[in-house]
């Protein structure tokens, strides 16, 4: 999970916590949930696949390299894990719901199911749109969410086209995405907290 540093304790987070380790107790979940603080100003070189003429940007691929080629080889040779793609998640917010979605694309053999909240798919919609037109098949399990009331009305619009293409790439027998609008939803953790739960569920 990306920005880390908003996850598990309040202490750390300058907007509120996920209560992510509260939610996962009280479901007896018997999972490992890696959180990756983010790198502060390189935030947005971190979780962006593509560069943006005015924010810049544009490094995920090599954070994603990182998570799949170091960090995660690092936890499965550690714990006592399963390593497929049914049983890895990514899930993140915002520019984070952005990398995530990307992460399913780049590497569907890693990436088995994802918690897209909020994503920013405004950043490089049209070099997305480029890749996704590229891109012949998608079986990930996806849970998209947003409110309708984030600040912005096209992240409600991109995060339906998204899942459009989505859907134009299963059959209906193999159809794995789930759509949730927030009436009154917001662009924050208190979103992000309240949904965690149901999204948790329904991917696992």
């Amino acid at each position: 999970m990306p920005d880390g540093q908003n996850l598990f304790d309040a202490k750390t987070s300058y907007v509120g916590e996920w209560n992510v380790d509260e939610t996962l107790d009280s479901l007896n979940a018997k999972v490992i949930v890696i959180g990756i603080e983010h790198g502060g100003e390189k935030r947005i070189d971190e979780l962006t696949p593509f560069k943006h003429e005015k924010y810049g940007g544009g490094q995920a691929n090599a954070y994603l390299d990182f998570i799949v080629n170091t960090l995660k080889p690092k936890i499965d040779a550690t714990y006592r894990t399963k390593t497929n793609a049914k049983n890895t998640a990514m899930i993140g917010s915002s520019l984070g719901g952005l990398v995530s979605f990307y992460a399913a694309v780049k590497y569907p053999e890693v990436f088995g199911k994802i918690g897209c909240f909020s994503p920013a798919f405004w950043f490089g919609r049209k070099e997305m749109n480029e890749l996704l037109n590229q891109t012949e098949k998608f079986d990930t399990k996806v849970y998209f969410l947003c409110g309708d009331n984030e600040g912005d009305a096209d992240v409600i619009t991109d995060l339906e086209k998204i899942e459009y293409w989505v859907n134009t790439k299963r059959c209906e027998c193999k159809k794995k995405n789930k759509k949730v609008i927030v009436k009154g939803g917001q662009h924050n953790e208190k979103l992000w907290r309240e949904s965690f739960k149901k999204a948790y569920l329904w991917l696992f």
